[in-house]
């Protein structure tokens, strides 16, 4: 009686518990598990992340902004300076020349009260320069402040005003010959020459303050309006 012998078949794989304790049998062949997909995020290069941009770069976006708002500050600064500078050097010289030339009036047989006059409008009009306008547009060109760059408008156009008001000096509000406008210098001009002299200058003095006061605000006023358009 023949014996049935099947022969194992070469192909064929033997199934494995991969958690038994047992050990392989030599000779064995072991099915390994197909590895799965690994979680996205864990050791592959091609997952994306959001990281909020904000988060890592605040602290340099402020130290730069601060950065930026110092050097803003520093041109400001200088500008103001520039500014003050123009605007604090015309009125001075005028208002104390005036005085020199009504001494000089006065020697000749002026009369001492329009020295004292002079002395009064060169002793008070400066310290008000600074308070009605000067200082104003300082604070207003610190601060960026649309009332304080009005308060300096409108002061700065009565120091203008005052100004061409001496230029011509008529005899009203202001008494006599207090003054170095034209009107004076031609009356004083056909009796003391140098008097008259004094005077021309003193015109001449507060023409070019008038103009210069005329430029300063116009370049304020320029500041004033690009600035208020870039924000």
């Amino acid at each position: 009686m023949s014996r049935y012998h099947r022969d194992p078949n070469p192909f064929d794989e033997e199934e494995v518990n991969p958690f038994s304790n047992g050990a392989t049998a030599p000779g064995s062949k072991t099915r390994i598990p197909p590895l799965g997909p690994e979680p996205v995020g864990f050791g592959h290069n091609d997952a994306t992340v959001d990281i909020p941009l904000d988060t890592m770069n605040d602290p340099k976006k402020k130290q730069k902004e601060l950065a930026a708002w110092e050097a803003d500050l520093k041109r400001r600064e200088k500008e103001i300076k520039r500014r003050e500078d123009a605007v604090a050097k015309g009125i001075v010289l005028c208002l104390f020349f005036n005085v020199i030339a009504v001494l000089v009036n006065w020697i000749r047989g002026g009369g001492v009260k329009i020295f004292l006059l002079a002395s009064i409008y060169a002793l008070s009009g400066i310290p008000m320069s600074y308070v009605l306008w000067y200082r104003p547009l300082y604070r207003a060109m610190r601060t960026d402040s649309a009332l304080k760059f009005g308060w300096f408008f409108l002061f700065y156009l009565l120091h203008i005003g005052f100004c061409i008001f001496a230029a011509i000096a008529p005899p009203i509000v202001f008494h006599g010959k207090s003054l170095t406008g034209i009107l004076p210098a031609f009356d004083l001009i056909s009796d003391h020459l140098l008097v008259g002299i004094f005077y021309l200058v003193g015109f001449g003095l507060f023409c070019l303050e008038s103009l210069l006061s005329l430029w300063v605000l116009q370049k304020i006023y320029m500041y004033f309006r690009g600035h208020k358009g870039d924000n």
